[in-house]
């Protein structure tokens, strides 16, 4: 295959004529590089701006730039989307306008946060376009130039109303079972700031109170629904918290308008607010409470401690029963003596010349002999008596004597020997006589039965005083008889469980009550060798 070829003369040529034409054209070369690069720098950017806007477009989160002034610059399509406002009815417009914003600060204070962090974040309050309220979690970045200075703000905005309506119905709820629970326990809750003297009641101490939610609740409200009788307790408690700012812990009764009368039980603490960096000094002091109607309760503790006294009380006749026997004999030595010794001062004063000095002394015995049969009955009288307990200050010791003085006939008719250990120092407990008897009483009896069918030792009961390791009063009754079986041991206290045969199961179940209602406690336990030993402590008093 054949090529040809065809040349031509050049039409044109370039060619300078004039060397200072030169500088021209290296200036026009150079130029033209520059516009062509920086062209394709612009397109470049362009491309690069245009791929930036759509992957914000892409974003669900409404993200725009203002300036800083509040004028909006660039508007997303998450903007639009989610404040129904187009790119182009947005842009130029003042957000905050716009948007109907609400700011959880006021807006000065976080600009000037924005300018001094570069940032800032929190949630909004914001109106769409149709009217719709929306919450948004809003964040600002500061936009800056090449020398630093502020050019405007970029915000992202992500679409919280969801989240927020479930929040509110999770506290509306959470309010609802809480006031509800509330109600069912009787137990309201409150708020006190002493500085400003704001109270906030929940809707059950408005109810415990007797007062509509509608009254905005004070301490010269709380006053006129206090007893008369409670008012001073209620009025010093009152200072003496605002003044030291200490707990709360009081009962207390409420008299309501229609006469009826509660008794509620109040407790508080204190939350103290300080000043930033001045930890010495105090800005308000809140405390945060809770009063509970108790008045159920109070009747049903009543109700219980009047059952518990009539249970005590049977349980004492039960022991005067056994003792009987030990009475009617106790009483026939004065009364025998009363009419020996008045037929003894009728002979002398019979007598042809009278022997006043010897009547006398018969009358004077006849008097010790009535005056210690008078002391007897007035014992079993008070053994006997149903009548609310009435607490004294009590020597132990003395108490001791006298209840064995009540079972002195029953210990020798069983030829049972008593041996005394009492604490050589008083011993003072705060208690009600009749009762600490009973358990001092009852105790000596069961130490006695048990030793009903001993015969191959010396029946003997041993009953000591001292103060314990903790300061406490402690009284031990020990006898020498066979024991306690270890599988009735965790029993013994029990109502009605009994070891006897014709027991009635309360004594030491009421001995318990007793003593555990006078702040202390009463144990058994099986003695190393034989027979077992009953203690019981109570709060010693101090001498001063």
């Amino acid at each position: 295959m054949h090529r040809l070829f065809f040349f031509a003369y050049p039409i044109f040529s370039f060619e300078i004529e004039n060397t200072r034409d030169v500088l021209t054209c290296i200036t026009f070369l150079f130029a033209s590089l520059f516009v062509t690069g920086l062209v394709r720098h612009l397109r470049d950017l362009a491309t690069a701006h245009h791929e930036q806007t759509g992957l914000l477009d892409l974003t669900h989160d409404a993200v725009f730039v203002r300036s800083l002034d509040g004028v909006i610059a660039y508007w997303n399509r998450g903007s639009e989307k989610l404040y129904g406002w187009g790119r182009d009815e947005a842009v130029g417009k003042i957000e905050h306008e716009l948007l109907r914003t609400q700011f959880p600060a006021p807006l000065d204070e976080i600009r000037r946060l924005v300018l001094a962090t570069g940032h800032w974040e929190g949630e909004l309050h914001h109106m769409r376009r149709d009217g719709t309220p929306i919450f948004v979690a809003s964040r600002w970045s500061l936009q800056k130039g090449r020398y630093g200075e502020p050019l405007g703000i970029l915000e992202i905005n992500s679409d919280t109303t969801e989240r927020k309506r479930a929040e509110e119905a999770l506290r509306r709820i959470q309010a609802a079972y809480f006031a509800e629970a509330q109600s069912l326990s009787m137990t309201g809750s409150f708020g006190w700031n002493v500085t400003s003297s704001d109270i906030f009641w929940s809707e059950e101490t408005y109810h415990i109170f007797g007062y509509e939610v509608t009254l905005k609740p004070s301490i010269a409200s709380v006053m006129e629904r206090v007893h008369p009788d409670d008012v001073a307790l209620v009025t010093s408690t009152i200072e003496r918290t605002a003044t030291q700012k200490s707990d709360v812990d009081i009962e207390h009764r409420l008299l309501m308008p229609d006469g009826t009368i509660k008794t509620v039980h109040l407790r508080a603490r204190p939350l103290t607010e300080w000043i930033a960096g001045k930890p010495d000094e105090t800005v308000s002091t809140q405390f945060v409470g809770a009063v509970m109607d108790v008045t159920a309760q109070t009747k049903a503790y009543a109700a219980l401690q009047e059952s518990q006294a009539e249970l005590a009380h049977a349980a004492r006749l039960s022991v005067l029963g056994e003792l009987a026997a030990s009475i009617a004999h106790e009483l026939n030595h004065p009364l025998a003596a009363l009419a020996m010794n008045g037929d003894a001062g009728l002979r002398w004063l019979d007598r042809a010349e009278p022997n006043i000095a010897e009547a006398s002394e018969a009358m004077r015995r006849v008097v010790a002999d009535a005056r210690r049969a008078g002391e007897m009955i007035a014992r079993i009288r008070g053994l006997a008596s149903r009548r609310s307990p009435q607490r004294a200050s009590l020597a132990l010791n003395e108490v001791i004597v006298e209840a064995l003085q009540c079972v002195h006939y029953e210990l020798q008719s069983t030829q049972i020997e008593v041996l005394l250990d009492l604490a050589p120092r008083p011993l003072t407990v705060l208690a009600d006589k009749v009762q600490l008897l009973q358990v001092i009483i009852n105790l000596i009896i069961n130490g006695a039965q048990a030793m009903a069918t001993v015969d191959d030792r010396p029946r003997q009961v041993v009953i000591r005083s001292r103060e314990n390791e903790t300061g406490q009063a402690l009284v031990s009754v020990q006898d020498s008889g066979v024991g306690i079986n270890p599988e009735h041991a965790d029993r013994l206290f029990e109502a009605f469980f009994t070891t006897k045969s014709s027991g009635m199961g309360l004594g030491l179940s009421i001995c318990r009550t007793i003593v555990e209602g006078n702040g202390g406690r009463i144990w058994m336990s099986n003695n190393s060798r034989r027979g077992a030993t009953f203690q019981f402590s109570l709060p010693a008093l101090r001498h001063s």
